[in-house]
């Protein structure tokens, strides 16, 4: 009886302990958007990684360059385009959804590089995508291949702080569509018109990187617990798998990746039917140095998974 008490009582405080570190999480999640925000209106210095906002900034610059494009313009009269771009670009970073995406793609591009740097992690050819290039299966050898080509372009893209917009899921794709629609632009409606129209007609979700890697981890199945061993799979793809096995979005996998959010990135590990040995090795390859509590390892994975989907609601 005594033992079991003592048991119930470890179990609490570990519940306690991850509920408490998943709030504290989401009150960052939360804070993303007006916090990047209010950044990317300032032209100074940053104290929340200069290398981030920059990507940020650059990449909605270029999402407002590829809308203002499309537009019947004279491509001679730069000062009237850029401040056509402004506009939109300025739409843009106001907006919660098409930050918060931006943000994580900010941070996987940024991640990318320094795992590459501290763990020589190939950011576009890891070893487990060589083996699913590589497989007998011709459907998986060619979603791997188209894989690995779009995270060629996506390190590519982000080298040169660009984003575009054909990568954006659909929910961003939208709401980036709607933002330009509702710019004020001085534009002819029938030319906004006619712009979202030529981008709707070339995108195409599935084709895109984050499209791609979804469907290259649903091709797994089983073997899609494979993916989350960083240094095996590479982050793209261990973001992906994660995603996919937790029922997350995928931009809360690359935000537990940050070295910030250790603990949420153990407990969706957890959720994904992970050991606490495996998580371990993960988090070292990240560079974490927060500890687990004591009890972590026995946690069972539904339990992990109740509190990562009840704290994801919260």
């Amino acid at each position: 009886m005594g033992k079991m008490a003592i048991d119930r009582s470890q179990s609490t405080l570990v519940d306690a302990f991850l509920r408490d570190e998943m709030a504290r999480g989401n009150r960052a999640l939360r804070s993303v958007a007006p916090v990047i925000g209010h950044m990317l209106d300032s032209e100074g210095p940053s104290l929340f990684g200069d290398a981030i906002v920059a990507r940020l900034r650059g990449m909605i610059n270029d999402i407002a360059a590829q809308f203002v494009g499309e537009l019947p313009l004279n491509p001679e009269n730069s000062e009237m385009l850029k401040a056509l771009v402004d506009v939109v670009a300025q739409q843009l970073a106001s907006d919660e959804t098409v930050v918060d995406h931006l943000y994580s793609v900010a941070l996987e591009g940024h991640l990318t590089a320094k795992l590459k740097q501290t763990a020589s992690i190939d950011p576009v050819l890891s070893p487990l995508m060589q083996e699913l290039i590589a497989s007998d299966k011709p459907e998986i050898a060619e979603i791997a291949m188209s894989t690995m080509a779009a995270q060629s372009r996506f390190a590519q893209s982000q080298n040169r702080m660009e984003m575009p917009v054909g990568e954006l899921p659909f929910e961003v794709f939208s709401r980036v569509l709607d933002l330009f629609e509702a710019a004020p632009l001085g534009a002819g409606k029938h030319h906004i018109d006619a712009a979202i129209a030529k981008l709707k007609r070339a995108y195409d979700e599935g084709a895109g990187r984050i499209g791609l890697l979804a469907r290259l981890s649903s091709s797994m199945h089983g073997g899609a617990i494979a993916a989350l061993d960083l240094s095996h799979a590479g982050l793209a793809l261990f973001a992906s798998a994660m995603a996919s096995l937790t029922g997350q979005p995928r931009e809360h996998a690359v935000f537990a990746c940050h070295e910030a959010q250790i603990v949420r990135l153990a407990l969706m590990l957890k959720a994904a039917g992970l050991s606490a040995h495996a998580i371990e090795g993960q988090l070292a390859v990240l560079g974490g140095t927060k500890p687990l509590p004591d009890g972590f390892a026995a946690l069972s994975q539904s339990v992990a998974q109740d509190t990562l989907r009840e704290m994801s609601e919260v």
